[in-house]
């Protein structure tokens, strides 16, 4: 099976995964239950889940407030060219840094977004001139910063939406 290749899943395979997305802690016994299923059933399913690759890994969300890093910042890179070498040479770059905990290659204007934990705007500006300033290859880096977290899903509702 090819990387991209679309899985066939069906209701039970999507509620599961909606419970899941939910709390990845749930145990069995209550994931049968919301699903009717049994435990066994649903943990038989869940390895499935998790060997076909749907279910790629189990996470914490961190309290990035809580933690100290109360600022966060969507940057956005444009690259002076976007020649293969370039690209990998930032991307290499890129995963060194250590305020960093997204980096994704963009369509349009901007070449990459990343987004950064700092705990203050001041620990921002040392971050920008230490780590951020000295990619290769940057053009141009334009900030924004999160004012307000209006919501963070682990997936759209659509994917659970209308599946026959």
């Amino acid at each position: 099976m090819t990387e991209k290749e679309h899985l066939i899943l069906d209701m039970t395979d999507y509620r599961l995964l909606q419970e899941i997305t939910a709390d990845g802690r749930i145990s069995d016994v209550l994931l049968g239950e919301r699903v009717h299923l049994s435990s066994t059933a649903a943990a038989r399913r869940r390895k499935i889940l998790e060997e076909r690759g749907v279910i790629a890994n189990y996470t914490a969300n961190l309290d990035m407030e809580r933690l100290g890093y109360g600022v966060t910042a969507l940057v956005s890179f444009e690259l002076q060219s976007q020649a293969e070498d370039i690209l990998n040479a930032f991307e290499e770059a890129a995963l060194r840094c250590p305020s960093m905990s997204f980096c994704s290659f963009v369509s349009g204007d901007t070449d990459f977004i990343m987004m950064i934990h700092v705990r203050s705007f001041k620990d921002y500006d040392r971050v920008y001139r230490r780590e951020l300033s000295k990619l290769p290859h940057v053009a141009k880096i334009r900030s924004s910063f999160i004012m307000r977290q209006v919501v963070r899903r682990n997936a759209p509702p659509v994917v659970f939406a209308n599946q026959d």
